[in-house]
């Protein structure tokens, strides 16, 4: 009888990842170092959302997206009132998740001629971008609860279902008439 000889499993190593001398301790230093991506991400919209805007075609789309800009700016304004609430400035912190989406929205643009294949395109972008938002909203306003946060949670769960409802009337306008267009386009 032959024997075959087994070779033993490879062992698999997970390297340990040294923190930044200013990384976070414990989960209010997180919750607030997010709070800054987030701040980043929300002013960086209100700057990008235009050239989106002017890029649609489909009327409907245009108008979401140009309503969306002012309550971008409130999402804003409310993150100003989430620090106060916690006795803290108001900074910004490059997000580099909402960096890429908006980069990644640019390139759908590049990518796409002016239109319905184009609508669609900017729908998905936005789409990416609102998903990355209810993520992160729903995740700091679970941390603002544990933490006893409670006007930071309230003000959070307000943009949390704001972001949740954008996303709805993304999706509405996209099967309703926007995908179906690129089809025949």
């Amino acid at each position: 009888m032959k024997t075959t000889k087994k070779t033993p499993p490879k062992k698999t190593t997970t390297a340990s990842v040294a923190p930044k001398s200013d990384a976070a301790s414990d989960l209010m230093d997180f919750f607030e170092d997010s709070l800054k991506d987030l701040y980043w991400a929300e002013k960086a919209l209100v700057k990008s959302l235009p050239k989106m805007a002017k890029n649609a075609s489909n009327e409907d789309l245009k108008a979401a997206i140009e309503e969306h800009i002012e309550v971008t700016r409130l999402h804003v304004e409310r993150l100003d009132q989430v620090f106060a609430s916690i006795d803290k400035k108001a900074v910004a912190k490059k997000c580099d998740a909402m960096a890429g989406l908006i980069e990644e929205a640019n390139g759908i643009l590049e990518e796409t001629e002016p239109g319905v294949v184009r609508d669609a395109g900017i729908i998905s972008a936005s789409q990416k971008i609102e998903h990355y938002e209810i993520a992160t909203y729903g995740t700091l306003r679970a941390f603002a609860e544990v933490l006893g946060l409670s006007e930071a949670e309230a003000l959070l769960a307000e943009t949390l279902q704001e972001e949740k409802d954008a996303d709805v009337s993304l999706t509405e306008l996209a099967v309703s008439a926007i995908n179906l267009e690129a089809v025949d386009a």
